[in-house]
């Protein structure tokens, strides 16, 4: 949906307006609800209404399962799910290394990601769906395992309340370990700016698909990262590593982008052809994109 044809609820999914409430808990519920509402009221209708507590209704159905008014805004027929239709198991992997602590437009990467993995937990639990989380740097920090239940969730969004940068990254070392630790098959939700070796980052991805999981990757980068804005010759400082280093825009941008490009391609190219999706998230813009994205991946049918 543009901008321009957004309904008003949807207005409360910029970053920049989120960040000034108060609790993760209400950025969440705002979020969810304004996309929620945003969607009854655009013109995707029928998708709003597949997203969590309906399906299509398949041949052999009781007729009497049908929700009429459903189809009556569709025209197409829809029944409700029954609780174990909508029962999936998922891990939401946040990255919390010193890197997310950057932001250019007042959002932090850490805070835009917390607030995204709020919003996806917040949707889960209303898909009657169980929702874990796990947090790492260069290990995992912290880890609390799928539930359903709603005292869990409020458990889950005071952890991400108070989430702040850590360490270096290493994301593919904890993403093999939590692949070997997940003993039930499901869905995780990788959310982190992936500054790491790509093809430490596949490997370790890939490692959940071998075990039978499903996997999405949200790529969140800083607008500032995507484009390399900045005109005066400046010092860069490296958040983990502490280095720095003095460079003329206009010398490096070329070259910058180009490896950026470079690198954002071989991970859509890899990870598309392991059949793990992937989202480049840009900082600035709504979370709608991101949510629109998981309800994309859940409408396949990858239960």
């Amino acid at each position: 949906m543009s901008t321009g044809t957004r309904p008003r609820e949807l207005r409360f999914l910029d970053p920049a307006i989120l960040a000034r409430l108060g609790t993760l808990e209400l950025k969440a519920r705002t979020v969810v609800e304004g996309f929620l509402s945003g969607l009854h009221r655009s013109p995707f209708k029928g998708f709003s209404v597949e997203f969590a507590e309906y399906r299509q209704y398949m041949h052999g159905d009781d007729l009497s399962s049908i929700d009429w008014k459903v189809y009556a805004r569709t025209d197409r027929y829809y029944v409700k799910k029954f609780e174990e239709e909508t029962n999936l198991n998922c891990y939401l992997l946040l990255d919390v290394s010193a890197s997310m602590g950057y932001g250019s437009k007042g959002v932090t990467k850490l805070e835009y990601a917390s607030m995204l993995a709020g919003s996806l937990a917040y949707l889960m639990q209303r898909q009657r769906d169980a929702v874990g989380l796990a947090t790492f740097d260069d290990a995992i920090v912290s880890m609390l395992p799928p539930s359903a239940r709603p005292s869990h969730l409020r458990s889950l969004l005071v952890t991400l309340d108070r989430m702040a940068p850590g360490k270096q990254t290493n994301v593919a070392r904890p993403l093999h370990q939590l692949a070997d630790g997940i003993a039930k098959r499901g869905l995780v939700i990788l959310i982190s700016d992936l500054i790491d070796e790509p093809e430490r980052v596949i490997e370790g991805l890939r490692h959940f698909r071998f075990r039978g999981t499903d996997v999405v990757v949200f790529h969140v980068m800083d607008p500032a990262e995507l484009t390399f804005p900045f005109t005066r010759a400046s010092r860069f400082r490296d958040l983990e590593g502490g280095d720095e280093l003095m460079a003329v825009p206009s010398v490096v941008r070329e070259q910058y982008l180009g490896e950026l490009n470079a690198t954002i391609d071989r991970y859509k190219r890899e990870l598309g052809g392991a059949d793990i999706d992937y989202r480049l998230l840009d900082t600035s813009e709504p979370l709608e994109f991101a949510l629109m994205s998981y309800l994309s991946t859940r409408g396949k049918g990858r239960k």
